[in-house]
């Protein structure tokens, strides 16, 4: 890859609403990533383990509420939450998940990325529909 190719990718990154870039040539995968999206997934995630950790310090019960988590989309795309058309979603509400495990797939410029569940947990809800845009940041599942 060419230095003038990646100063390229970096200004259409920067002069765009994506979050991330990814770009392969000749076996070499180039991935730019904006600081504000790095900033901002994991602050949302830090957030929800902030509430996690002050429920389970608290003598009192814990709210559902204060329990629930979410996951977040990293980028600017069209999420998929099924394989193929026709085939069962990965997740559903209800089914519990593993750490690692794949939820959907966000489709941004012919590329798709695998969107994995942080820890294990219960899916409470899918709060987005299988060929909708998402924004970076937006959440897509709820986690009991």
């Amino acid at each position: 890859m060419k230095q003038e190719q990646i100063k390229t990718l970096i200004d259409a990154l920067a002069a765009s609403d994506l979050a991330e870039l990814e770009y392969s040539e000749d076996g070499s995968t180039l991935r730019l990533v904006k600081q504000s999206a790095l900033a901002a997934a994991p602050t949302a995630r830090r957030t929800a383990a902030a509430r996690q950790a002050r429920a389970a310090a608290s003598a009192e019960p814990a709210l559902p509420e204060a329990a629930a988590a979410e996951c977040l989309a990293p980028l600017y795309g069209v999420v998929h939450l099924q394989p193929a058309p026709g085939e069962p979603p990965f997740v559903q509400p209800g089914q519990p998940v593993e750490a690692g495990q794949l939820l959907c797939v966000i489709e941004a410029m012919k590329m798709f990325n695998e969107v994995r569940a942080d820890a294990a947990a219960t899916v409470q809800a899918v709060l987005v529909q299988s060929g909708q845009e998402v924004d970076a940041g937006q959440p897509l599942f709820r986690f009991a």
